[in-house]
C-alpha cells in the first residue's frame, strides 16, 4: 500500500496539515485571489480536495464546486464541514490517476502540494492530461505545489507544530535523488505514543512544472510566486502554475 492509500494517516496527521488557522488562511486567500477569480457559476474540480480547506470558500464565491479524492475519512470530514457551513458541493471518491469528467469543468485546483504522488513520473504526467481532458476548452489548471527553489530557501532543521491536548508532531524533510524527490517523516506524539509516517512526492522547478503543463496541451502556462498573482521569484512562497486547454478552432467547432 502506497502511503497517499493508508486512511489511518490522514485521520492521524490531518490536523497537522489542514489546522484552523490554515483554514482561515484558505477562506482570506479564496475571497481575494486574482488567481482565484472566475465568472459566476463556474464549474471548479478541487482534485484531492482532503478534509475541504477549499471547498467551502469556493462555493460562498457562487462557484458550482466538486471534490474528489481517495480517502473515505477525508471526504466525510469534508462532508461534515460543507453541511455545517450549509455549503451545496459535490462530493467523490476517485484516484486522481484514473478520474476524468470529459469537459465537465471550467476550473481545475490542484492545491496544497497534492501533485507529484506517484512514483513513476508517466504517472504524475497521466494526472495533467486527466485535467485536460475534464476541462472544457478555455479551461483552466492551477496546480500548487512547494516549489523546488522554495523549498531550498528553508529546508534544514526538524520542525514542531504543537497540537491540541498537548500533542506535537515533529517534521524532518529530506532531499532524494538529487533534488528530485523528496522525503518528509512525520512523529506525531500524544498521550505518550508515539505514531511514525513518511510520505514521498517528486519535486519540481518553476521550468520543470512550466514544462510538465506544456506537454500534456496546456498552453499560456504562466507560474507565480503565491495566490495573489505576484512573480515567481526569490520572494516566492510557493510555486502555483496555470495552464489553459485551448480553444476549439473554428473548423473545430463546425465538426
Amino acid at each position: 500500500m502506497h502511503w497517499y492509500e493508508d486512511d489511518g494517516f490522514w485521520s492521524d496527521f490531518s490536523e497537522t496539515m489542514f489546522s484552523g488557522r490554515r483554514r482561515t488562511e484558505t477562506e482570506g486567500i479564496v475571497a481575494k485571489s486574482p488567481l482565484l477569480e472566475f465568472p459566476p457559476g463556474s464549474r471548479v474540480l478541487d482534485l484531492c480536495s482532503g478534509p475541504g480547506v477549499y471547498l467551502v470558500p469556493l462555493a460562498r464565491r457562487g462557484y458550482a464546486v466538486t471534490g474528489v479524492d481517495l480517502s473515505p475519512v477525508m471526504l466525510e470530514r469534508a462532508g461534515a464541514v460543507c453541511e455545517e457551513a450549509g455549503a451545496e458541493v459535490r462530493l467523490v471518491r476517485a484516484d486522481m490517476l484514473t478520474h476524468v469528467e470529459p469537459r465537465s469543468y471550467d476550473v481545475v485546483l490542484n492545491v496544497f502540494t497534492s501533485f507529484g504522488y506517484f512514483d513513476a513520473p508517466d504517472d504524475n504526467e497521466r494526472v495533467l492530461r486527466n485535467a485536460y481532458d475534464s476541462l472544457v476548452p478555455g479551461g483552466q489548471l492551477l496546480v500548487d505545489v512547494m516549489g523546488k527553489e522554495v523549498l531550498a530557501g528553508w529546508i534544514g532543521r526538524p520542525q514542531v507544530v504543537e497540537l491540541d491536548g498537548g500533542a506535537y508532531v515533529v517534521q524532518r524533510d529530506t532531499v532524494l535523488d538529487s533534488w528530485t524527490r523528496l522525503r518528509t517523516d512525520w512523529t506525531l506524539v500524544r498521550d505518550g505514543i508515539a505514531r511514525e509516517a513518511s510520505i514521498t512526492s517528486f519535486l519540481y522547478s518553476a521550468a520543470e512544472l512550466r514544462a510538465l503543463l506544456e506537454a500534456a496541451g496546456f498552453t499560456d502556462v504562466c507560474c507565480y510566486g503565491d495566490f495573489d498573482g505576484g512573480p515567481y521569484d526569490n520572494h516566492a512562497k510557493r510555486l502555483i502554475v496555470r495552464g489553459t486547454r485551448p480553444e476549439l478552432s473554428a473548423d473545430a467547432r463546425e465538426l
